[in-house]
């Protein structure tokens, strides 16, 4: 960590952000305007923490903008022939004698960022070749780049915004900081470079460590995030480390096998898709398209030379004298417009490329424990080598020349330990630790559901070593016994006689069945096959396959209308942390049987209970790479409907795929409200909406399209006598981004380094104007802890920071699958969770397994999206799951 005395910024000590504030009092808004940061919070202990933000230095003087054009004209798919064009165009002497040399950064596509002005008109000739070629063959490929001058690039405007002036308020920062982001990243993304750049802001640096193995063919990068910041009163960057999945090079039918044996139902073809390859017989490089149908022995075609029709396996024993030692492996597609179809074996996966795919769930948890480091560990490569590596300690080319410079101390900003709020149970009243967490000892739920008339469904599968042996195995039966008596003790309603036990033995593993289909159609003959329908299925599972239990929740929440709750024989029967997993389960039976957990003291109640209030999240998930082009995207609305703001029954569909807005919003808070209405006799007359899962450039798109269509649903409740408006406010959770806070005194450190839970922040790393503020309010379990950003984006019911602040912190305890606080607030964890388990009832299209192939073709993404319709099944629709939290 930073050994310098943790003095807190002098901006924010000098009174000028109260001075900023004080100017709001006057200014209305306009109806489309974000809300303005109305003060700024007190409550809780005052601390310093140090910030991943460093001070950006920028001249008052303009940069140059210029727009590049490439001819002949290609795609944007050919990132990589660009980047090569504008190396090479860096070796001309036409660009070192126009100035550019030292003086431009560029993004190797279209924009071009000048310290002086160029010469124009201004082209640049470049016979093209590849890395791996001596030079330009004659007659060969020619391109040219035109740079011409777009427009000044005006740094006073944006220094004037920082400081808060009043007829800067207004000021759009976003254009000159995606300039400033390309001049800061021209040292890092520097043709033949050492970094490999991933995305937009990530560098990959292989001299930051030796990587570490995935397994499967992959292995993982460190590097380093880094993207520039508008703060009050300081342009700031803000730089994290980061770590990404890398192909592992060397031969690509190794890594192939590689990566099929490391997880059931790995798909090869996701795997190839766009790996650069360089072939071993010819010497060649080649992107990979496809992942073909046929292998070398299946294969064949005509070859003049060798007197006709061969396969692939043949022609390449007697052209090139190479037995193939995987013939059985699909050949890869390497061609352009026709196909060429090569054996894997006789390529080599080439070097520093990063994998776009979905790592299998192998690979995610080996990446968590390769990228889960400590909090002082990260800050320290921060520090040391992330300055040094993006080129910001030494003002590496072209910062000086721009006049750039960069702090090497990270910020020092306040912030501030809230207090934990009191949880209340019927009986008991347990105490919070430090880490935010409890025990359920000696305490009973706030209220108890009734767990009546309910079935046992033993999974046997594989004869794993932790399954019960059998339905009548009296370890089972000992078992189910412990269960029923720790529902009991918790305060829950529970027929103390065994429930009925069932059993299903699964078909074995079929790689022609990858998503377990056959598994999940046994299972529904057992179900379907019982005499009385029970109000709840306790599934025990024999392993953590996720097909299986994509499947079992889809077959129960879709077609059977069944609450399941899933249990893992192994976790189940061992003795040791037996209890504790029966308390968890616990949790979960009795909210899906309509009971309350724990609630908040009544102090913590007390804004909540002023007037009718509802509590809503929202959320959408999208289709991740390797799914069916054209898979729908998921969109789940959950609102509170009782007093204790226990129970979020939810609306969910699905919709466009990757739209980030909610297509039918309206509907589905039409639905919250009039659920809300029919429990409370009356609609609430506050409404609060916690947004998760929009991007910060996106915050605008929410006021304009989701305030109108949650409007419109209050509109159907309007009466002739009154209009129905109750206040509305939306606060955006934002978790993907990289703000990270380091306690500067061990005080306020937990026991990893990590920031207490309840440390908030809203001064110095937040928006200049808006209402925005960071909160930890979960205690961390392993690395450095993530707190989540809330933003608010529109604001009827007239929020001070503490209020709303504390309420999102006391309302983080509320998560009713856990003893503790959680790092998202209750209802927009919800929101997540009913999402992921929509993704099961779309399981197979996510897997990337289509009936029509889902293709790029339109025709077969509308297949796609008819296909999703049918097996969405309407979601939940059932009487029995409909208005309960069955997605817990």
């Amino acid at each position: 960590m930073p050994s310098s005395a943790a003095n807190i910024d002098t901006r924010l000590t000098d009174s000028s952000d109260i001075t900023l504030l004080n100017s709001f009092k006057n200014i209305k808004l306009g109806h489309d305007e974000l809300p303005l940061r109305p003060d700024f919070g007190t409550q809780g202990k005052v601390i310093k923490l140090r910030a991943n933000f460093f001070a950006v230095k920028v001249p008052k003087i303009p940069f140059f903008e210029y727009d590049v054009t490439i001819s002949p004209a290609m795609g944007t798919a050919n990132r990589r022939v660009k980047r090569r064009i504008f190396q090479l165009a860096e070796q001309t002497t036409d660009w070192t004698r126009n100035l550019l040399k030292g003086n431009v950064a560029h993004d190797h596509a279209s924009k071009l960022i000048a310290a002086k002005q160029l010469p124009q008109p201004l082209v640049i000739r470049v016979p093209y070749f590849d890395e791996d070629e001596d030079g330009p063959k004659p007659g060969g490929k020619e391109y040219t780049l035109t740079i011409e001058y777009a427009r000044n690039v005006d740094t006073q405007s944006l220094l004037n915004h920082l400081a808060g002036q009043a007829q800067y308020r207004d000021y759009d920062p976003l254009p000159i900081i995606s300039v400033l982001n390309i001049i800061l990243a021209a040292h890092p993304n520097r043709s033949g470079g050492a970094g490999v750049m991933v995305g937009r802001n990530r560098f990959f640096f292989p001299s930051a460590g030796p990587p570490s193995s995935l397994g499967g063919g992959l292995e993982a990068w460190k590097g380093f995030y880094s993207s520039v910041r508008p703060t009050h009163n300081q342009l700031m960057v803000n730089v994290n480390v980061c770590t990404t999945a890398f192909y592992t090079p060397g031969n690509l039918a190794r890594a192939m096998s590689d990566f099929r044996d490391s997880s059931f139902g790995a798909r090869p073809n996701v795997f190839v898709k766009g790996v650069r390859i360089k072939t071993l017989h010819l010497g060649y490089k080649k992107t990979v398209k496809a992942l073909s149908h046929v292998n070398a022995r299946q294969h064949s075609f005509e070859a003049a030379d060798l007197g006709g029709k061969v396969t692939v396996e043949v022609y390449f024993k007697r052209k090139y004298n190479m037995t193939l030692q995987f013939p059985d492996l699909p050949l890869v597609d390497v061609g352009g417009q026709k196909s060429n179809l090569l054996p894997p074996e006789v390529c080599e996966i080439l070097p520093n490329q990063p994998y776009r795919g979905k790592l299998t769930d192998e690979h995610t948890a080996q990446m968590i424990l390769v990228a889960a480091k400590p909090p002082n560990v990260n800050a320290t490569a921060i520090v040391d080598r992330g300055l040094g590596e993006l080129g910001y300690k030494q003002g590496a080319a072209p910062l000086g020349a721009f006049g750039i410079s960069i702090s090497s101390e990270m910020t020092v900003v306040p912030g501030r330990i809230l207090t934990p709020p009191g949880i209340k149970y019927a009986v008991g009243t347990p105490s919070v630790d430090d880490r935010a967490s409890w025990n359920l000892k000696n305490v009973k739920f706030a209220k108890g559901g009734r767990l009546e008339n309910w079935a046992v469904l033993v999974i046997k599968d594989g004869n794993n070593r932790d399954e019960f042996s059998s339905p009548t195995d009296p370890e089972l039966l000992q078992t189910i016994k412990g269960f029923i008596d720790m529902c009991s003790r918790s305060g829950m309603s529970v027929d103390k006689n065994i429930p009925t036990i069932l059993g299903a033995r699964l078909p074995a593993k079929d790689r022609t069945d990858p998503i377990r289909a056959a598994a999940i159609l046994a299972i529904r003959g057992v179900l379907t096959g019982m005499k009385k329908k029970p109000t709840l299925v306790m599934v025990v599972l024999s392993n953590g396959d996720k097909h299986v239990y994509s499947g079992i929740k889809h077959l129960c929440d879709s077609y059977l209308d069944l609450a399941t709750v899933c249990v893992h024989s192994s976790k189940i029967r061992k003795e040791k942390g037996q209890m504790q997993y029966f308390a968890n389960v616990a949790l979960k039976v009795n909210m899906k049987m309509g009971g309350v957990n724990h609630q908040l003291a009544a102090q913590n109640m007390a804004w909540l209970q002023k007037s009718p209030t509802m509590l809503v999240g929202i959320d959408v998930t999208h289709p991740g790479p390797g799914s069916a082009k054209g898979t729908p995207s998921i969109a789940a609305v959950v609102a509170s409907i009782d007093q204790m703001y226990a129970q979020y029954p939810v609306s969910m569909e699905i919709q466009e795929s990757k739209k980030e807005m909610v297509t039918n919003l309206a509907k589905m808070m039409h639905e919250r409200l009039t659920l809300f209405k029919t429990r409370n006799k009356t609609l609430p007359q506050r409404v609060l909406v916690y947004r998760d899962g929009v991007s910060e450039g996106q915050f605008a798109i929410v006021v304009d399209e989701e305030l109108p269509a949650i409007k419109a649903a209050f509109k159907k409740f309007d009466t002739p006598q009154s209009p129905y408006k109750p206040k509305l406010t939306i606060v955006i959770c934002g978790k993907r981004h990289h703000t990270r806070f380091y306690p500067t005194e061990a005080a306020n450190a937990d026991h990893n380094g990590n920031p207490k839970a309840g440390t908030v922040v809203d001064r110095g790393v937040t928006a200049v104007y808006n209402f925005d503020f960071f909160l930890q309010a979960h205690g961390g379990l392993q690395g450095t802890t993530r707190p989540t950003h809330y933003y608010v984006v529109h604001d009827e019911i007239g929020f001070k920071a503490d209020e709303l602040q504390g309420l999102t912190n006391s309302v983080s305890y509320m998560f009713a699958r856990a003893t503790k606080a959680v790092s998202l607030v209750s209802p927009a964890y919800y929101a997540d969770l009913a999402c992921e388990r929509g993704r099961c009832y779309l399981h197979k299209l996510l897997q990337g397994l289509s009936s029509s192939g889902g293709s790029a073709s339109s025709g077969s993404e509308e297949q796609v999206v008819r296909e999703a319709t049918t097996i969405w099944h309407n979601g939940v629709a059932g009487q029995a799951l409909k208005d309960t939290m069955y997605y817990l």
